[in-house]
């Protein structure tokens, strides 16, 4: 490396260097293991640069686990527009905009997913929200979709919440699986999910919900099927 290469370079550049190179490092080592010496090495840059930039090793990986959150957020709000569209299918959208940014950074959906949610609580808060940024939306989402179906009364609140973090969970497990999976692309992940949720989610917006047995006279959603 040559240091007079270095200097020139745009300080905003150097950066996403290096936590480029942290990314790939805290995901394939895991946060403990991590050496500042080896994101170093990869960014091509002094050790004491990256603390110069970053502070220190927990400043980094905050840094990352924002980063990488931001992306992967952005990436689901731009998939799903534009917003005129019928609800089923911008969910189908995001989804597929979801299982494409976790495919395409399998680095990044690591730190998220395992790294930041196992090392401490201000890890763990970043990531959660961001999570609640995607539930919020998938809850509009939902909530639009009921209200298109012209259900009377509304779907209440707290099961459009219920809905919404069972569907951000179920793709979150998912993504998992097809990143483990060879030859899973995001469309076919998308549409396992699609298939899974939308015809129940359907359903339920109509007001044929599925009712337990023996519950047919009861409280919840039996009491909405009446």
């Amino acid at each position: 490396m040559g240091a007079g290469k270095t200097k020139r370079m745009p300080r905003a550049v150097r950066e996403q260097q290096m936590l480029d190179a942290a990314v790939r490092t805290f995901a394939r080592r895991g946060y403990t293991a991590a050496s500042m010496d080896e994101i170093a090495e990869l960014a091509g840059v002094s050790k004491p640069l990256v603390y110069l930039y970053l502070n220190s090793k927990e400043d980094l990986f905050t840094a990352v686990v924002r980063r990488e959150a931001r992306a992967l957020t952005e990436a689901v709000r731009a998939g799903a527009r534009p917003a005129g569209q019928p609800a089923d299918r911008q969910l189908w959208n995001g989804l597929r905009a979801f299982f494409t940014h976790t495919a395409q950074h399998p680095d990044g959906w690591a730190v998220l997913h395992l790294q930041a949610r196992t090392h401490g609580e201000r890890f763990a808060a970043e990531v959660a929200a961001a999570r609640a940024e995607i539930v919020a939306f998938v809850t509009q989402l939902i909530a639009a979709a009921a209200r298109a179906a012209h259900r009377d009364p509304d779907l209440p609140e707290r099961e459009v919440a219920g809905l919404a973090e069972a569907l951000v969970g179920a793709a979150e497990s998912l993504a998992d699986w097809a990143g483990a999976t060879p030859g899973v692309t995001a469309r076919q992940a998308a549409a396992t999910l699609m298939n899974f949720a939308w015809a129940g989610l359907d359903d339920l917006m109509r007001g044929r919900p599925w009712v337990p047995p023996g519950d047919e006279s009861g409280d919840g959603a039996a009491a909405r099927a009446g």
